[in-house]
């Protein structure tokens, strides 16, 4: 029981008390959730095929675009989380108050498209990554890999879910461990990260764009945001959010966002450098230039890099998958059910979000049908980046316009700062997919 001076303290006041003592009790690990979780989600198997892909063609050359899009996709990820959090909605609610129905229908069509294209890739690589570790058939233990992650979504509640996928998280661990199994000059390492030896090519474009668009992905956009809403939902400490109404809770909530989302971004940002690098080190080393799924990247390691660095670039890539895959089904649902002004969310059960969570079914689905299709996984890997890094341009324009609408974000509309960020963000992914159509 409080003492008499704090019960005559604001309702208000009080609560914002017990969030700045929160997090200093807790820490920096207490302010890590989705930030870190997306982070994590930005290596799926589609990314670590498309960073493989650019190891093993191109060497160190590809270093440079980590460190180039560090900043960058940070500050996209900050906004998306901002939004969720200043508004109390996330970006598909937010862009149905803002632009015309049929823009908002076009902009998730755009989301949904390039997600089950990216979920059925990364389905087919997590069960050839199995097949590899096991000796069972990919198409097995790809549907059952995708019935776990779907039995876990619809049974589990968010509160206790968001706990897994943190833990999955630890998977990215297995490509720093993969880079130190193998032998690397750490000199020309730097040397290549600062000074590419890179010509114009179709397919050089190709490859910055694939890098660039599995690693600043819609889908990504739309999680954030929205699971900075559903924590706002299950903290109970938190529920007078959105700020746009309480805004005594800002300071601590944006400083928090900030942190996990920074964090949660060098995570991902140096998981692609590793496997970029491992790559380099070892398949680009010995000749073997064409590596176009994350699996066939695995197989190409264990003559040269051990058996141990295989084991665990495989297990990565199952983990980075199990992790994925929810947040790419999730983000579909959330926009989808957010432009139809149906109810949302995963800490909500399935009779009281039914079509939220068919969404999500039909996503997996769609997900395991690709695996079973003709069409080609390898393609389809490498090619859901190419998609995401496109379709993305349109999505991030969206999204620096509702953050700076006062009439959207009240008082917390991006500063000027976080604003040229974004819009330079914005151009720069424009710029890539321009250059690549150019070059083709």
């Amino acid at each position: 029981m409080g003492t008499p001076g704090n019960q005559t303290k604001p309702a208000t006041e009080r609560r914002s008390t017990r969030i700045r003592a929160r997090a200093v009790r807790g820490g920096v690990l207490r302010k890590l959730g989705p930030g870190l979780i997306t982070g994590a989600a930005d290596d799926d198997p589609s990314g670590i095929a498309a960073y493989s892909q650019a190891g093993a063609a191109y060497g160190l050359n590809m270093l440079w675009t980590m460190p180039v899009l560090y900043p960058l996709m940070s500050t996209v990820q900050l906004i998306s989380a901002w939004v969720g959090r200043v508004t109390g909605q996330g970006l598909a609610a937010n862009m149905r108050r803002v632009f015309p129905g049929w823009t908002v229908a076009v902009l998730v069509g755009l989301l949904v498209t390039a997600n089950t294209i990216n979920i059925g890739a990364d389905l087919a690589a997590m069960g050839a990554a199995a097949e590899l570790v096991t000796g069972i058939s990919r198409h097995p233990m790809t549907f059952l890999l995708a019935a776990v992650s779907l039995i876990l979504q619809v049974a589990v509640p968010y509160h206790r879910y968001v706990h897994f996928l943190k833990f999955l998280t630890l998977a990215l661990f297995a490509y720093f461990g993969a880079a130190l199994a193998v032998e690397i000059d750490w000199g020309e390492v730097a040397r290549r990260t600062v000074m590419p030896e890179l010509s114009l090519t179709a397919g050089t474009a190709t490859t910055v764009v694939a890098v660039f668009g599995t690693t600043i992905s819609p889908y990504l956009l739309f999680w954030q945001a929205s699971e900075e809403v559903e924590d706002e939902k299950v903290d109970p400490n938190d529920q007078d959010a959105p700020l746009i109404s309480h805004p005594r809770q800002a300071k601590a909530q944006l400083q928090r966002i900030k942190v996990d989302t920074f964090i949660g971004m060098a995570f991902a940002n140096l998981t692609a450098f590793f496997i970029i690098l491992t790559t380099a080190a070892t398949l680009n080393a010995k000749g073997i230039m064409d590596i176009q799924t994350s699996a066939e990247a695995a197989e190409a390691l264990r003559p040269i890099a051990g058996e141990f660095a295989f084991a665990l670039f495989s297990m990565g890539i199952i983990g980075t998958g199990l992790l994925a895959v929810p947040v790419l089904a999730g983000s579909a649902a959330y926009a989808v059910c957010e432009a139809e002004g149906w109810k949302a969310g995963l800490e909500r059960k399935p009779q009281e979000a039914v079509r939220f969570y068919l969404v999500i079914a039909a996503a997996v689905i769609l997900g395991i049908a690709a695996d079973y299709s003709p069409l080609d996984p390898i393609k389809a890997l490498f090619w859901s980046a190419v998609v995401n890094g496109v379709v993305s341009v349109p999505l991030m324009i969206a999204m620096m316009i509702i953050v700076s609408r006062r009439d959207e974000m009240g008082r917390f509309t991006a500063s000027l700062r976080l604003r040229l960020m974004g819009w330079l963000a914005t151009a720069v992914m424009a710029a890539a997919s321009v250059v690549m159509i150019a070059t083709l």
